[in-house]
């Protein structure tokens, strides 16, 4: 193989994972390029395309403003520096890495009939990568630009206090936090603001009948846009945990780590395992990324989740008549002066042949996304993620050669996004976590609504990473994270961290399993990450104890209900029960509280919010749960049938999870069958520890696990749905699906001499 410096032997696993031992840096990071695209070409080469804004020329005109988007948004600043960022060896990292992928590409190129059948169906083949490709922020989890527009939309409707009333803005030491004061004109935000934004954030679809979709990606009464920006905000998530060696059975720290993200095939996620002098190192990161974002090395593990720092801001600015490229912003003393907009012309290729030319302008702050002659005004995006260094996730290049807790904090000073709560765990018996992220410090504003950008509402810097929330080998011997808010009300630099979390039910069944006194072992960590029990219902359902209702079945389901362990269990009848109810109780509360003016800006409604109205008691309650619990069992009738036995909660008509590929709709039928996975039956749902979302086909959650107990580094286990290839006609395409949808894991071996014992093939790469 050319581009190789020396032998690469590579031995992969009965469970499609790569073991890669290579004799010096360069070979190592090339034959992760070089394996991760034999395993998932069609992935990179749709990551490509997303990130070098060449989607129309592959699927048509429709994907013009998703083009238009990539573009305005790219990553403009120096790629040296920016490399050198993530590592001091980042340059030639990523340039050995991207040498392999071409490698791969160079080679299959020579058959092309072996190229995975995506290649076929859409008629096109690969393309070469650059470094620029590695460090797009494309897919990155970013900020509440969204959010924020709606918020401001929300206060000109219904009031600044209304909105605090309804959304949960927390942590909030008095109730006029946070300030929503809207200095811009509110009846001016319900232009379609964000078409450009949205429309290179969403996935991809390679269906023709929903190429509409895209034509009007900031209309209220395009649903599929509003929706999966909703879902994403609501199931992204993530648990993690580490526990000290006083809570352990082994007595050494032990570490979990399961991040929620979409189901898809192939995954996100991709494990791999690395090793040359001065790298070993195990556990998974993004195939399009070198290096490992969750795992282990020789001396600790590492994992994480989301923490909430918001690096997004939408400024408004008044535009001068005379010339729409001016806007106004402050000049010495109090008067204004108009600056000129940068503009900048690119060409984007059409699969028609025709290219099309784009304007992109941008301010001091950045793109502008948006313009209304009309009114003369800008609206442009501030997006601290266009800074050098903000490539999602490569920071953990540096984390992976970390020996101990203070060069793992030095490492994390390094990733800026997205925001993570980062936990290590090591043999010396230390454990510690950090949140990391770019955290804009707001000294006069809060960055919840859209602000005017005449220069009154700037960013103050960044506070320093280390000084964001952290803990070193805390009293109680553990420290979970799941997205809550982990930030206490007299924390000293509130101006610079989010107000919004996810709701607390996951973190607080975890601390509650692992403060219960039992010693831990891996295999009350496996229980723990598929842990069914609801908190919510937990709750509620005492609510109903001693209520009785006049119909006999709904009399019946209320007896289930009370004879239930609060298990959100695939065989439970009482589940299928519960969260038809919950959901019931969820729209009353919230067609009660929010108004109808406001409902198309506020989609869904904090389950706090309607938890608390449920337990105040007042006269209407009891009436209020027979009712929804009336209207939850017609549902299930409806869907299950009348017979109430019949009524599990896992089953194809109600909790399971099926996977269809993105280029389902575009192959026979032998094919489809090929490429799909599932039906599966699952338990939980969106606040379980086990979080299957809140739909009945689970659409987000746990792709990837790792369960770590650093007293012996080959008992760490791992999961990675539907399996490590994303070619079909490969053995690990969905072998690995049937293993996570019980909840179960395979052995991740870190020594040879037991990695060989699981060898499937070797395949040594000569130079």
């Amino acid at each position: 193989m050319t581009g190789l410096q020396q032998p690469v032997e590579i031995i992969r696993d009965r469970w499609g994972v790569n073991h890669i031992y290579a004799k010096n840096e360069h070979d190592l990071f090339f034959a992760q390029g070089y394996s991760a695209a034999q395993d998932r070409l069609f992935q990179l080469e749709i990551w490509r395309r997303q990130a070098t804004g060449t989607v129309a020329e592959l699927l048509g005109p429709q994907e013009t403003k998703r083009d238009i988007g990539t573009r305005l948004f790219r990553f403009r600043g120096d790629i040296n520096k920016e490399l050198l960022h993530y590592h001091p060896h980042g340059p030639q990292i990523v340039g050995a890495f991207v040498e392999g992928i071409n490698a791969y590409i160079t080679e299959i190129l020579k058959t092309p009939e072996k190229l995975p059948f995506e290649f076929r169906v859409l008629n096109t083949k690969p393309a070469f990568w650059t470094p620029e490709v590695v460090i797009s922020r494309h897919q990155g989890l970013l900020g509440n630009v969204r959010d924020e527009l709606n918020y401001g939309r929300l206060v000109k409707l219904i009031g600044p206090e209304k909105l605090r009333e309804l959304q949960w803005f927390h942590p909030a030491s008095k109730p006029s936090e946070p300030d929503l004061t809207l200095h811009v004109n509110g009846e001016e935000l319900f232009q379609p603001i964000l078409g450009i934004y949205e429309a290179f954030r969403l996935p991809l679809k390679f269906n023709g009948k929903l190429a509409k979709a895209y034509e009007d990606e900031a209309s209220r009464s395009n649903k599929s846009v509003d929706d999966w920006f909703e879902t994403e905000k609501q199931f992204v998530g993530s648990n993690n945990w580490i526990i000290s060696g006083s809570k352990s059975a082994s007595g050494y720290p032990m570490l979990a780590n399961d991040p929620h993200r979409s189901q898809s095939t192939p995954s996100l996620r991709y494990w791999v395992h690395l090793n040359a002098p001065g790298w070993n190192v195990v556990g998974a990161g993004e195939p399009t990324l070198p290096g490992i974002s969750i795992g282990h090395n020789d001396y600790g593990a590492w994992g994480l989740t989301i923490f909430e720092t918001d690096n997004e801001d939408l400024y408004v600015y008044d535009t001068n008549p005379a010339n729409p490229n001016q806007y106004r912003y402050k000049g010495k003393g109090a008067s204004y002066s108009w600056e000129n907009m940068k503009t900048l012309f690119e060409t984007i290729p059409m699969k028609d042949g025709k290219s099309v030319r784009a304007e992109l302008k941008y301010t001091r702050h950045g793109p502008v996304v948006f313009e209304d002659i009309q009114h003369h005004k800008a609206y442009a995006i501030r997006a601290g993620w266009l800074e050098t260094g903000c490539a999602p996730y490569l920071a953990s290049l540096r984390m992976n050669q970390s020996k101990n807790w203070t060069e793992f904090r030095q490492a994390c000073t390094y990733s800026r996004v997205p925001g993570e709560n980062m936990i290590w765990s090591d043999r010396t018996g230390t454990i510690g976590w950090q949140a990391v992220g770019l955290a804009p410090i707001r000294k006069n504003f809060t960055g919840l609504v859209p602000v005017p950008g005449d220069g009154r509402f700037e960013w103050d810097g960044y506070l320093p990473i280390l000084q964001l929330p952290n803990k070193l080998n805390p009293p109680e011997g553990y420290v979970a994270t799941a997205n809550n808010n982990l930030t206490s009300i007299d924390f000293p630099h509130r101006d610079a961290v989010g107000w919004t979390w996810a709701s607390p039910s996951r973190a607080h069944r975890i601390e509650e399993v692992l403060s219960d006194g039992k010693r831990k072992t891996l295999v009350d960590f496996m229980a723990l990450q598929a842990d069914y029990l609801s908190i919510p219902a937990r709750t509620l359902v005492p609510l109903v104890k001693n209520l009785s209702s006049p119909i006999d079945r709904t009399a019946q389901a209320l007896e289930y209900l009370r004879r239930w362990d609060y298990k959100l269990d695939p065989n439970s009848i009482a589940a299928s029960i519960y969260v038809a109810w919950e959901g019931q109780l969820k729209l009353a509360i919230y067609q009660q509280k929010v108004p109808e003016i406001a409902q198309p800006y506020l989609t869904s409604f904090p389950s706090k919010r309607v938890i608390d109205a449920l337990l105040t008691p007042t006269a209407t309650r009891n009436s209020l749960l027979l009712l929804c619990m009336d209207r939850a069992v017609a549902e299930l009738t409806e869907r299950l049938g009348s017979d109430m036995t019949k009524w599990v909660y896992g089953q194809t008509k109600n909790k399971h999870i099926t996977i269809t590929h993105p280029l389902s709709n575009l192959v026979d039928n032998a094919m489809r069958k090929k490429i799909n996975l599932g039906p599966a039956v699952r338990g939980g749902y969106a606040e379980t520890v086990n979080a299957t979302s809140a739909n009945l086909n689970q659409t987000h959650g746990a792709s990837f696990r790792i369960l770590v107990d650093t007293e012996d580094w080959d008992k760490t286990l791992g999961i990675n749905t539907p399996g490590q290839s994303g070619n079909p006609d490969s053995p690990h395409y969905g072998d690995l699906f049937p293993i996570w949808a019980e909840n179960k894991y395979f052995p991740v071996y870190f020594s040879k001499e037991k990695v060989k014992s699981v060898a499937e093939e070797t395949t040594v790469l000569k130079p």
